[in-house]
């Protein structure tokens, strides 16, 4: 498998299982050292918070109250993710070549639990009766461990089977899978939504903040790469190096799911939108006011 990090010029191919690298062009060394910093920057902060929100989001776990588990899953592959990440900004990779396999693991299980958050979501809405007897910890657990299999079982062949191409084509249809799944599971969650009266407004907006949430992190950091694998030929090193990077954001990403798990957190989120609305315009009322005062003066 070559090096997943940006520190060649064909970083497409660290989906790939072979050890081949390439030699970093002079013209392209500003844009990696850019990299590098941000890629430090994300560890800084990611790290320590995420082990926070898995605490956070871990004392929510309560009597058939699933959907934690899958966001605890899902933190658990970021923190997965930023270990990696270490190892990359202290160059261990080159030595060690299981950091690769252990990124990949921990990104492909970040997508899979999101859709298993979406689905949650969309079945305790559009289905609450069927879902209310089936909803258990050990069906959670026997979810998440299918999760985490998925991933392994990508990955086994590339041990005994060398073909880069291959891997990024699977790998892209992997990853353009849970698009048109996320599209449905949000508008079905909003038609069901729509014709009850019994789910309180607040948990409306929580469960809807959450599943636009899910759709924009992956739109915005997955759907690239997706399309990059696909279509891996003669792509540009800014595509590739920002179709790589953006899969580095998701970490931090994931955080925001915290505000619309805890209940009460989204209405002072707004409230403190509005709050700061109201501010901005009472100061552009007392400007133009003063501006008039000045003027008639």
């Amino acid at each position: 498998m070559e090096h997943f990090y940006i520190n060649n010029t064909q970083q497409g191919n660290s989906f790939g299982y072979s050890n081949k690298t390439s030699h970093v062009d002079r013209n392209v060394e500003p844009s990696v050292d850019i990299i590098y910093v941000l890629t430090c920057i994300i560890i800084s902060v990611g790290l320590p918070l995420t082990l926070m929100a898995i605490y956070a989001v871990f004392s929510l776990v309560r009597k058939d109250h699933v959907a934690p588990i899958y966001v605890i899953n899902l933190l658990i592959s970021d923190l997965m993710q930023l270990s990696c990440m270490i190892a990359e900004v202290v160059k261990y990779l080159h030595g060690y070549e299981i950091f690769p396999y252990m990124h990949l693991i921990g990104l492909m299980a970040s997508v899979c639990f999101m859709v298993c958050i979406a689905l949650e979501r969309y079945l305790v809405i559009a289905w609450p009766l069927w879902y209310r007897h089936r909803r258990t910890i050990k069906i959670s657990v026997v979810v998440c461990v299918v999760v985490w299999a998925i991933p392994v079982a990508y990955i086994l062949p590339g041990l005994f089977w060398d073909d880069s191409e291959i891997a990024n084509t699977f790998f892209g249809i992997f990853l353009l899978l849970p698009f048109p799944l996320l599209i449905f599971f949000l508008g079905g969650t909003i038609e069901a939504l729509s014709a009850t009266i019994s789910v309180p407004s607040e948990e409306k907006l929580r469960i809807v903040g959450l599943l636009v949430l899910v759709l924009l992190i992956y739109t915005l950091l997955f759907l690239p790469n997706a399309i990059w694998s696909l279509l891996n030929k003669d792509q540009s090193f800014l595509f590739t190096s920002m179709s790589f990077f953006l899969l580095k954001l998701s970490p931090l990403a994931d955080l925001f799911m915290y505000v619309f798990l805890r209940k009460g957190a989204v209405n002072k989120l707004l409230a403190t939108v509005c709050c700061c609305r109201t501010n901005h315009s009472n100061i552009s009322r007392s400007t133009m006011n003063d501006g008039n005062t000045v003027s008639s003066m």
